[in-house]
């Protein structure tokens, strides 16, 4: 008995370990998951949730300012969206909401971010639907490519791509 509850445990963790492999970026499931793994409470869960948020943030401030160094109309078109128009609070309350609808599950959590604050902004409908449109394809071609390829060779290909198409 104790084997065969060893091998079904086993089988758990490893079934878990796979799925994480192609894992490239966070969506609504790691966001709910945040919920059911973090123990302390209400206040522990808003910690990390905001962590989170204020990292992709810090990311995208750090990207923007390489760009702005190279190039400024550049950097400040690629990166006109306003995404402290909400705040840390609110934008996770939005983001529970967004996550309740099981269709936008498979959203990474950074276009999330874009859709929560383009509604914020009362941006039109339609143009929020066709963000939402193509995010998803983008992220499910992006999985494809991966599960086909392999996610060490599409990284090496599109290092290759950016890197001048040396080696």
């Amino acid at each position: 008995m104790k084997i065969i509850i060893t091998l079904i445990l086993s089988a758990n963790l490893f079934s878990q370990v796979l799925e994480k492999t192609n894992k490239l970026l966070w969506d609504g499931t790691d966001w709910k998951n945040i919920e059911k793994r973090a123990s302390g409470g209400t206040k522990s869960i808003y910690q990390i949730k905001s962590a989170y948020i204020s990292g992709l943030l810090d990311g995208r401030l750090y990207y923007y300012l390489k760009a702005w160094a190279k190039d400024r109309q550049f950097a400040d078109n690629l990166y006109s969206d306003k995404l402290d128009y909400l705040t840390n609070r609110e934008t996770i309350r939005q983001l529970d909401r967004f996550y309740s609808d099981i269709l936008m599950t498979y959203v990474p959590v950074v276009s999330a971010i874009i859709i929560v604050h383009m509604e914020a902004e009362q941006v039109s409908k339609k143009t929020i639907d066709l963000y939402i449109d193509q995010t998803k394809f983008w992220i499910n071609e992006l999985r494809i490519n991966m599960e086909e390829e392999g996610m060490r060779n599409l990284l090496n290909q599109k290092q290759k791509k950016y890197s001048g198409n040396k080696k």
